[in-house]
């Protein structure tokens, strides 16, 4: 990895040819209990702070903010939309079918109010029913599944770059055995981009991380700083990794946060950050990570604390025949 990162140009090249930013900001927010408008000023704050990516998606609920907050910087003379990039997602119940890529994307540009976007990934390898729920059950309670053909699925991702619609795909949640089905496609047109997985230092993927260099696909860590503790979607086997008293002395070295150590930490591995936080505060924060390296004796020591322990495991999706996470990577 070239360190010559600073605040103003830290993007890394993708295979395509285009680049994305090595540090986004993560816009998932509770629908349920995240007050309206707090989308839009977190991003305002953002693009402020220096950030130029922007992590979204259609099942977030807020992307009409994201849009709006992206459109007001633009229309201030703070930025181009040439220097945002944006990745949307397309969601588990959209991919069943080929056909329900491109409208998902097409909702995703509407209301974002945007001509494109950077990036769009699968989100998850497993299909739920189409419908009109985004998580459709049975009368028991019981998830409804649909045979998913992945390969299918991509070659509407690809239509969707031909398009213009799109610059980049991915896909999100894959393991080797769902990328290489990808790769080694008959017909294949575009490669996916980047795969974005769990990634931090608590588990930071070597196998996948080695596997993903190897294929020329970047690797987007959500979770950077681990995760919210909230035991109804949430392994608490692991303690919380801001805590760790490894992170917590390298942080006094540098006078530093143990969230910078860990995001510097990614970012020195070319494995992109997308810390979520709607808190002004750290916002800009997270994005304080130019101005200190670690040595390779730290990178060694924190890649050693490794637990190979998820924090998000979705285990309410594991008996799903695409649930990604049944194998070693």
């Amino acid at each position: 990895m070239d360190m010559d990162l600073t605040a103003e140009h830290h993007s890394i090249p993708l295979s395509d040819g285009n680049s994305i930013p090595l540090i986004g900001l993560g816009t998932y927010g509770d629908p349920r209990t995240t007050p309206k408008r707090t989308a839009y000023e977190s991003v305002k704050a953002a693009i402020e702070a220096g950030y130029r990516h922007l992590d979204g998606a259609l099942v977030y609920f807020n992307e009409h903010e994201v849009g709006e907050a992206i459109r007001d910087k633009i229309a201030d003379g703070s930025l181009k939309r040439e220097d945002i990039f944006y990745c949307g997602k397309v969601f588990v119940e959209h991919i069943p079918s080929s056909e329900l890529v491109r409208p998902a994307l097409e909702k995703t540009l509407k209301a974002l109010q945007l001509d494109y976007v950077d990036l769009y990934i699968i989100e998850m390898p497993t299909a739920f029913k189409p419908g009109d729920t985004f998580y459709p059950r049975d009368e028991n309670g019981k998830y409804i599944y649909h045979e998913t053909d992945l390969c299918a699925t991509w070659e509407a991702m690809e239509a969707c770059k031909d398009a213009g619609l799109v610059k980049s795909i991915g896909v999100s949640n894959f393991n080797k055995r769902q990328l290489e089905l990808i790769l080694n496609k008959p017909g294949l047109k575009h490669k996916p981009v980047s795969n974005q997985v769990e990634c931090h230092p608590y588990y930071t993927q070597p196998k996948l991380h080695e596997y993903c260099k190897q294929k020329d696909i970047v690797i987007v860590g959500y979770s950077p700083l681990g995760t919210s503790r909230d035991a109804s979607w949430v392994n608490l086997k692991c303690p919380p990794l801001l805590e760790d008293e490894l992170l917590v002395s390298i942080a006094k070295k540098y006078n530093k946060s143990t969230a910078q150590v860990a995001l510097r930490f990614n970012m020195q591995r070319g494995v992109v950050v997308i810390p979520k936080s709607f808190n002004p505060v750290r916002i800009k924060e997270n994005f304080q990570i130019f101005d200190f390296s670690l040595s390779e004796a730290e990178m060694k020591a924190i890649e050693g604390l490794n637990k190979n322990i998820r924090f998000v495991e979705l285990l309410m999706w594991s008996d799903h025949p695409e649930y990604p996470f049944h194998d070693d990577y």
